[in-house]
């Protein structure tokens, strides 16, 4: 079982990184900004960290895989994103938003079971996703629409 510190570290790692990917969605008024990225990465880091918890405990009564729990996550998750989508006409907003919440999820599970590397190497990619190639897609791609 995990001491307290360790619980508190892998949350508080959790808000930091999806914090940030947070925080560039809510600067750019997208439907779901630094609260829903952080409780989404938040509540998967949770639900990993509980899985480990009940692994831990019945692993010698039951066999259980912590695994199954994290996919549910990764599925669940797919229809919170769904809402994220809006078709407009001939055109449909949302699609980024919806993949940075998948990856906010993604990084809760990985911070939940202690993988801090893929989770900040992770975060620090979306950073430059979301910040850098907004640009370079203008430049590229401005003249085409």
């Amino acid at each position: 079982m995990l001491p307290d510190t360790q619980i508190f570290l892998r949350l508080s790692l959790s808000v930091i990184f999806s914090g940030l990917i947070g925080l560039e969605r809510q600067m750019y008024r997208r439907t779901a900004g630094l609260r829903t990225h952080i409780l989404v990465c938040l509540g998967a880091c949770l639900i990993m960290l509980t899985s480990l918890y009940v692994f831990d405990i019945y692993k010698n009564e039951v066999p259980l895989d912590p695994s199954r729990i994290a996919a549910g996550v990764i599925t669940g998750i797919g229809f919170l994103c769904a809402g994220t989508i809006i078709r407009e006409r001939e055109s449909i907003r949302g699609l980024t938003t919806a993949a940075s919440l998948w990856v906010v999820a993604g990084i809760g599970l990985a911070v939940g079971c202690g993988f801090y590397s893929a989770a900040m190497y992770t975060t620090v990619l979306s950073l430059i996703v979301l910040l850098f190639l907004r640009y370079a897609e203008k430049m590229l791609f401005e003249e085409e629409k």
